[in-house]
């Protein structure tokens, strides 16, 4: 009784220890795919955002402007919307099956159609994970 009880109980800590490790690699991976997208925006490279963003992108600014991925990408490649800095802080990422959820401050400079100004948002960034890799599905921001 004794054995079959520790068998259970060495079974049990097995598998949350397990899930935790699993947890925290996708997390991390979640956290890797953030900052690919920050250094592609803050580039302008098409070639990387059309990589880190999925097909059916969902994009919402703080103004209240929804843009699809044809035009959030056309918008970061032709000058209208610039980051001269980025600045992401008190991330949160919540990771369940092939969704992801993450949660930051964004503080940046921007130089948006060359007028220099400064942001400072809350936002929601909505992951997807397919064939092995994290793609964004959506984001929205709010001011603060």
């Amino acid at each position: 009784m004794k054995k079959t009880l520790v068998l259970v109980v060495s079974m049990a800590l097995l598998t949350l220890t397990l899930t935790a490790v699993a947890q925290s690699k996708e997390e991390t991976a979640v956290t890797q795919a953030v900052e690919q997208l920050k250094a592609a925006m803050m580039k302008g490279d098409k070639a990387d955002l059309m990589a880190i963003t999925h097909d059916r992108l969902n994009y919402g600014h703080s103004s209240g402007l929804i843009e699809d991925k044809a035009l959030f990408v056309e918008n970061l490649t032709n000058g209208n919307s610039v980051f001269k800095s980025i600045n992401l802080s008190d991330q949160t990422v919540t990771v369940v099956g092939s969704t992801a959820l993450v949660r930051h401050t964004l503080a940046g400079e921007t130089a948006n159609k060359g007028q220099a100004g400064q942001v400072k948002l809350g936002v929601l960034l909505t992951w997807v994970k397919e064939k092995g890799k994290w793609l964004l599905l959506g984001r929205q921001a709010y001011k603060l």
